[in-house]
Parts: C-alpha cells; sequence; structure tokens
C-alpha cells in the first residue's frame, strides 16, 4: 500500500515534502519536453515503476503456461516468483521517500497503479493460468480485482483524513492491503509443488457441468476482496 505521502516526519519537516510536490507539478505542467516527465520523477517513483514491472512480468508468465506444456511448470514459477519481488519494491519506494523527505502526488498514484498490477491482476491471473477457467470462476476473479481497485482508490481519497501517529503516518489501514493478497500466492506456490492445478485444483468443482460452474477456491478470492473493501477491518500499521 502507497505509505508516500507520509514520507514526512510532522512539524517542521512537512515544508520540504510540499515544496517537492509543487516543484513535481510545476514540472509537469509546464515543461512541453518530449521527456519532461522523466524529469519529475523522484528516485521513490522509479522504485515504484520496478513494482509494475514485476507485476507485468506475472502476467506474461502466467499467458506462457497458458501457453505451453501443461506439465511444464517454469513459466508459473516465474509468474508467481515476480509478485513477491513486487512487494519488496512496494516497501522500498516508501522507505526512500522517507529517508530523502521527498512525498509525491504522483508517486502516490503510480504506487496505487502499481500495486493493482501486481497484487490484484497478476494474482488472478495466476490462479486462472491454473485451472480457474470457468465462466463463473472469471467473473469472480473480476470481483477481486475490482475490489483491490476500488480499496486503492479510497485509500488515496481517505488518507489525508485517518488518524496519525507521531511520525505524520496514518496509524491503520482500512480493509486489508491489497499486497495480503500475497498469501493466496503463497498458497498457489503449492498447488504448483504438489501438482494439484488444472484438473486436480483443491476443492474439485461445484455444480460441474451447469452454466453456474465454478471452483471452489475461488471463495478464497471473493472473501479477499470483500475483505479489502471492508470499512470495520483496521489493520495496523508496522
Amino acid at each position: 500500500m502507497s505509505r508516500r505521502l507520509g514520507a514526512s516526519d510532522g512539524g517542521a519537516k512537512e515544508a520540504a515534502p510540499k515544496d517537492s510536490q509543487d516543484k513535481q507539478k510545476m514540472l509537469l505542467s509546464e515543461d512541453v519536453g518530449h521527456f519532461s516527465m522523466i524529469k519529475a520523477l523522484h528516485l521513490a517513483d522509479l522504485i515504484t515503476i520496478g513494482n509494475c514491472f514485476c507485476g507485468f512480468n506475472s502476467i506474461l508468465s502466467s499467458m506462457r503456461y497458458c501457453l505451453g506444456a501443461p506439465d511444464d511448470f517454469t513459466p508459473m514459477w516465474f509468474a508467481l516468483g515476480f509478485m513477491p519481488f513486487g512487494l519488496f519494491f512496494d516497501f522500498m519506494d516508501g522507505k526512500v521517500a522517507r529517508w530523502r523527505k521527498k512525498s509525491s502526488l504522483m508517486g502516490q498514484e503510480l504506487d496505487s497503479l502499481a500495486d493493482l498490477v501486481s497484487f490484484g491482476v497478476a494474482p488472478a491471473s495466476a490462479s486462472f493460468a491454473l485451472g480457474l477457467r470457468t465462466n463463473l470462476d472469471i467473473l469472480l476473479l473480476s470481483f477481486f480485482v475490482c475490489c483491490g481497485l476500488t480499496r486503492l482508490a479510497r485509500f488515496n481519497v481517505t488518507v489525508a483524513t485517518l488518524p496519525k501517529d507521531a511520525t505524520g503516518k496514518s496509524k491503520f489501514f482500512e480493509g486489508t492491503p491489497i499486497p495480503t493478497s500475497l498469501a493466496i500466492v503463497g498458497w498457489m506456490s503449492y498447488w504448483v509443488y504438489s501438482g494439484t492445478v488444472l484438473d486436480q485444483v483443491p476443492g474439485g468443482v461445484l455444480m460441474a457441468g451447469t452454466p453456474f460452474e465454478l471452483h471452489a477456491v475461488v471463495g478464497v478470492f471473493v472473501a479477499w476482496g470483500c475483505a479489502m473493501v471492508s470499512r470495520t477491518i483496521h489493520i495496523p500499521k508496522p
């Protein structure tokens, strides 16, 4: 989750991030050069882009598995492995922003978009590749991704109003953060390790042969999506 606007330490130090944001806005709005946007990026923004890179390559690796031999799990290991690397970049961008005392409104948006790719679309794509391919599976996986999308949008809107600690960071996450979907990724890694994929997905198929055919495990994605958009679940920030 984005902690980029918590880069300040409060009090007198808030002026530096504000100046940084104003400078970035000026560069983005007034500089019309072909590559002017690159000059407006902070180091933390480039690290955030690394998160998106990992998520996108995870999706491509899932697609490679769908196109290859079902017993060749190498692409799936890459697909599942890219996502934790995305979490590393997601963790480091906030650290770097606070270290350099440079917050970024653009960085906040980049962070949310990258999180959606790496911890929303990529896990759903991996589950599809591993066997959750019925029409209802796809509909419910789409629900999971849309919950992640709305959860990230809500965070960006409400982050300024959440209770803060002494350093200026929000005290808790409202709803489960989208990177917690890596718990599902860990579970899917066990599927690959044990070979329980495609027709052998754990839990089997419900209502087989009907228009409502679906895999039981897709319910985990539905529950995770509901937890992300919850207003009553508060997860303390580390």
